[in-house]
């Protein structure tokens, strides 16, 4: 149910806008009623991020359960590989993906919230940084390193959209985020040098 509500969620909104859209007019096109959608979305906007949780599940437990020997920078780093190789839609580069990235550049609360996200995820790869090394929670290093990271993924993911945008080649995009994850994550590694994180 709760994925058949994001996914009329976000047709709607990638058809005429996320502002333009009702909650009413989503319970109408999932058949549902209103309190049905908000049980599943306490916020209209989660609908369109439906994917959040999962996203942090996935950062979380690549952290824990990486191979012994691999360090967290590096079991990230092989995440984001992993993901492109599999053509998981976390990583995707295509017509849906940039109506995607335009519904979101179309609306203020989507953008407000994109940014909002973005730092709970730090905070979750800074926590799990720090619980994989024994540091305490609130260790300067995982925080510095988790906000490198989203750094370098928002810019590839950025730069491959505008590489798609401009050549509808998605092969050239995903080449284009996975070059700049892998300088980012030279960059992250030099900046770890030392600590448990590299």
């Amino acid at each position: 149910m709760r994925e058949a509500i994001s996914d009329v969620a976000t047709l709607l909104f990638t058809e005429r806008g996320f502002d333009n859209v009702t909650v009413d007019e989503i319970a109408e096109a999932a058949d549902v009623g209103r309190m049905t959608v908000f049980n599943h979305f306490p916020r209209k906007e989660d609908m369109f991020f439906d994917r959040d949780e999962e996203i942090r599940e996935t950062l979380r437990e690549t952290v824990r359960q990486r191979a012994s020997g691999t360090s967290p920078i590096e079991a990230l780093r092989q995440l984001v590989q992993r993901l492109v190789a599999e053509q998981s839609p976390y990583i995707e580069f295509s017509a849906a993906s940039q109506r995607f990235i335009q519904t979101i550049e179309g609306s203020e609360t989507l953008k407000a919230r994109a940014r909002a996200i973005r730092g709970e995820i730090a905070q979750v790869i800074a926590a799990a940084l720090s619980e994989s090394a024994g540091n305490d929670p609130t260790d300067a290093d995982a925080y510095l390193a988790a906000n490198l990271l989203l750094a370098t993924w928002t810019v590839a993911r950025i730069e491959a959209h505008r590489s798609f945008q401009d050549t509808q080649d998605a092969e050239k995009a995903k080449n284009v985020f996975l070059a700049i994850v892998e300088k980012g994550t030279v960059g992250l590694k030099a900046a770890m040098a030392g600590t448990r994180y590299a």
